[in-house]
């Protein structure tokens, strides 16, 4: 656990060394944010890392609530995708099982399926509509 005089530490140390302190502990550029906001996030981190951190998808959604540029809806059971792509309709399932089906076949990923229709790299949620951009 992170004790509290560690956390209140952070409130002493300049923008420089707070941006410092952020590249050695996550390992990329500090974002463009306040100071105030750059100490929040580092006490974040400091108790994520110490209580195990947080599942890879609560991560995402966190880092882009914080980017505040797109918002991405989940894929849940029951839902179903169509996308029509080059004169062609695409029809994805989600079933209740959380397993994605196209084409007869199962999927790991809306990503997998964007790719295998369009023959490039895309996201798939942003493929199927479920990644929107935020309006300014």
């Amino acid at each position: 656990m992170v004790s509290a005089p560690d956390l209140a530490a952070l409130e002493t140390l300049s923008s420089a060394t707070l941006r410092e302190r952020w590249q050695t502990l996550v390992g990329t550029t500090a974002p463009s944010v306040s100071p105030k906001m750059l100490r929040l996030a580092l006490a974040w981190e400091m108790q994520a890392r110490a209580s195990a951190g947080l599942a890879r998808a609560a991560t995402q959604t966190l880092d882009q609530l914080a980017r505040g540029q797109t918002r991405t809806q989940a894929a849940t059971p029951g839902m179903r995708l169509v996308r029509e792509w080059q004169g062609q309709v695409h029809v994805v399932t989600v079933g209740e099982d959380q397993i994605i089906r196209w084409n007869d076949r199962e999927w790991r990923s809306l990503s997998e399926v964007a790719r295998a229709i369009t023959g490039t790299r895309w996201s798939g949620p942003a493929f199927f509509g479920l990644k929107k951009k935020v309006a300014a």
